[in-house]
């Protein structure tokens, strides 16, 4: 009996834990200045929607797909890059060093919530695109736009680490972003493209040979991922370098 009440106690230790970090983090992720990147991204939305119902031109699917990834990456931009600025600027940034781990749990779990918030939206603007404009399958675009969008939070994550400064980061983030699209133009259909679209098949090889390309495409991307995740969680390692 005793070791029951034992494990009950425990497990209600560790639920609230758990809703505790939850309710810090959606305070930080929404709070501050992303309202403003959810209304930029959601202009971008509206503003390519109307221009392709207004202007005539058949829409593909593929060309879903470049359009909801830029609103993706405004949307997962600010509460990665800008993560630890925000801890610092809420006065919370030392008791999230003074308490032994409790930094990774909190971020591990803030990284889940914003890709689910991410993948929540994505989802939904394909939905509606799925009756504004051509029909596609939206549960894949969402996968598919994800495995990019992690890319990019969880490198912005990492970077937050490094520069310890949300601008600084911003910075970091923008030119990284414009040099992979630069490298897009170039690299074509590649493994080795970050914005190598899944569903526009070359017309010059064949569709198993490209199914085989992407395949090694997400599985770079989400090694990337994991790796910059880690790194980042390593990173916090160094007190010193985050409390002034």
């Amino acid at each position: 009996m005793i070791h029951i009440t034992e494990y009950k106690t425990l497990d209600n230790y560790f639920m609230k834990n758990i809703i505790h970090i939850i309710k810090y983090n959606l305070k930080i992720i929404f709070g501050n200045r992303f309202v403003y990147f959810l209304g930029a991204s959601l202009i971008f939305y509206l503003l390519f929607t109307g221009i392709a119902l207004f202007s005539g031109d058949m829409i593909s699917v593929e060309d879903v797909y470049y359009q909801l990834i830029f609103p993706g990456i405004l949307l997962i931009f600010f509460p990665t890059a800008f993560g630890i600025q925000n801890d610092e600027d809420a006065r919370i940034l030392e008791i999230l060093f003074g308490i032994p781990n409790y930094r990774y749990k909190v971020w591990l779990v803030r990284l889940s919530i914003i890709f689910v918030m991410v993948f929540v939206v994505v989802t939904i603007l394909a939905f509606l695109n799925n009756y504004l404009l051509v029909e596609l399958p939206v549960l894949e675009m969402g996968v598919q736009l994800m495995t990019v969008l992690i890319l990019f939070g969880t490198l912005g994550f990492l970077f937050s680490t490094m520069v310890k400064n949300g601008n600084g980061t911003a910075v970091v983030m923008v030119i990284v972003g414009l040099a992979l699209w630069f490298l897009h133009g170039f690299m074509g259909v590649s493994k080795w493209n970050v914005f190598l679209n899944p569903f526009l098949t070359p017309t010059n090889i064949s569709e198993s040979v490209f199914q085989t390309m992407l395949f090694q495409n997400r599985l770079i991307i989400v090694a990337v991922s994991v790796v910059s995740v880690l790194w980042g969680l390593i990173n916090l390692q160094g007190r010193e370098g985050f409390i002034k």
